[in-house]
């Protein structure tokens, strides 16, 4: 445990000293090409190395209820005002659906009725912002592999894209809308879920409603909100900027392990 421990502090140490070369936070953009190689580098030796030492089944930390943050802030948008979105949030997520596809044997679609009354699992993780913020919260939800056991993952998929509600900026293409991608050993993970609660309660606006990503061994840009398409794909290349999320995409690292 404390090799787990000092690892995260060294991670988000490392992330707030990039901050200080030009990443000012979840919301920056990062301009220069040299920050831009530094991490890229880090982010190799990051994901190897934990791996490595740590195994691709090791848990992050769980706590205890005594130990919630009285205050959990929201990450991120905290409120998208895309029509679709509006209109769902309206009808308390009655007519909201996950839709499932790409390289899947069963491409097929979830109310959210149907995501809650499959098995569980509850877990009690801190969320770590590469702002420098930390807060512990209780997750409820539904693990994302047995999501991806019900649909059936072809052989040539390596990656889940998660689309989301949420239309960070607004471009031509289409890629202002937040996403993000994890690959298989962390989709499998056992601590990988699609929580529809929070602290015993369904999920607020603000943290994601109805569905958010919960990776918990990853930092918090990884953690995406407003879900409404999971896609199976070989290639990461091919999505909008091709580093495999919003803020990827704009030069912060695919791979946040903490």
């Amino acid at each position: 445990m404390s090799r787990v421990i000092t690892r995260r502090r060294f991670l988000i140490g490392s992330t707030l000293t990039a901050s200080a070369l030009g990443l000012s936070g979840c919301d920056a953009l990062v301009e220069s090409d040299r920050p831009k190689s530094v991490l890229k580098i880090a982010e190799g030796f990051s994901m190897k190395t934990q791996r490595f030492l740590l195994g691709d089944k090791a848990l992050a930390r769980e706590f205890s209820e005594a130990d919630l943050s009285p205050v959990f802030r929201s990450n991120g948008t905290s409120m998208p005002d895309n029509p679709q979105y509006l209109d769902w949030m309206s009808r308390q997520f009655s007519t909201w659906r996950l839709d499932v596809g790409g390289l899947v044997e069963k491409p097929s679609q979830f109310s959210l009725a149907q995501l809650k009354a499959m098995p569980s699992r509850t877990q009690i993780t801190r969320h770590d912002c590469v702002e420098g913020w930390s807060a512990i919260g209780k997750w409820t939800g539904l693990p994302l592999g047995a999501l991806l056991q019900s649909v059936g993952l072809k052989p040539e998929a390596r990656y889940i894209v998660f689309h989301c509600a949420d239309e960070y900026e607004k471009t031509l293409d289409g890629s202002g809308w937040y996403y993000e991608s994890i690959d298989l050993v962390d989709a499998l993970h056992p601590q990988t879920i699609l929580a529809y609660s929070m602290n015993g309660r369904d999920l607020e606006v603000a943290h994601g409603a109805p569905l958010r990503l919960r990776v918990e061994r990853q930092l918090g840009y990884k953690q995406a909100k407003y879900l409404t398409r999971i896609e199976a794909v070989a290639d990461l290349g091919r999505l909008y900027g091709g580093s495999g999320g919003f803020w990827e995409d704009r030069g912060y690292e695919w791979y946040a392990g903490i």
